[in-house]
């Protein structure tokens, strides 16, 4: 017999919960008991940032800079910078250059952060939406910020909206969401359905990772 020859498999909202209940021995019977895992789906993506970074929600953005202004205030859904450079074109040349990234005690310690110059650092203040600090004060308003930022995984808003994630993280998602709804709703099975979620969830994250070469030189300093 013929494979489908397709890759397209997903789930949506209603189907993921109807999964995950009878995974924990449940049934959905009430529109509340759609709306209440619904919102436990949502609790349990907040989770999973807490626990490392979603690759997929990785997104590359393109911010031009203007003279004298060194703050910029990002998303409320972006949880984090992981690199970020300034692009400069001269005569149709376009150059990257890398910034460093700092905390907050070395930005503070920073004598007059309004001097103007390409920047070569960026203090990222993490409030509830992120406000990324450049030093030093970009001198023009033809360069580029390019950073990649770590969004927060999309909502589960409606029962028809697929889900925000690869197929990989489809059985983590499921006993995961079971677990949520054994907490609530069905302790007895509460152990075993944890065990599995967990195990699926590493699994998951284990391979939801840059899978680059890392090589370390070691710094040599004479006296």
């Amino acid at each position: 017999m013929a494979t489908s020859g397709t890759r397209a498999f997903s789930l949506d909202v209603a189907t993921a919960i109807e999964e995950a209940y009878e995974l924990a021995g449940l049934e959905a019977r009430t529109s509340y008991d759609a709306v209440t895992a619904r919102r436990s789906m949502n609790i349990m993506f907040a989770d999973w940032s807490n626990r490392g970074i979603q690759m997929w929600e990785v997104t590359k953005v393109e911010l031009t800079l203007t003279e004298g202004t060194n703050e910029y205030t990002l998303n409320s859904y972006d949880i984090d910078v992981l690199d970020a450079y300034v692009e400069r074109t001269v005569s149709g040349i376009v150059t990257d250059y890398p910034l460093d990234r700092i905390d907050r005690n070395e930005y503070v310690g920073i004598p007059n952060k309004a001097t103007k110059a390409r920047s070569t650092e960026f203090w990222l203040e993490r409030k509830k939406s992120p406000v990324i600090h450049l030093y030093p004060t970009p001198e023009n308003s033809t360069d580029k910020l390019i950073y990649y930022v770590w969004r927060t995984i999309e909502d589960a808003a409606a029962s028809l909206n697929d889900v925000d994630i690869p197929t990989r993280f489809m059985p983590c998602l499921v006993s995961g969401l079971a677990y949520y709804l054994c907490i609530k709703k069905n302790v007895q099975k509460l152990p075993v359905i944890q065990d599995l979620y967990e195990r699926d969830l590493a699994n998951a994250l284990r391979y939801d990772e840059d899978r680059s070469n890392i090589r370390l030189v070691p710094k040599q300093e004479y006296i």
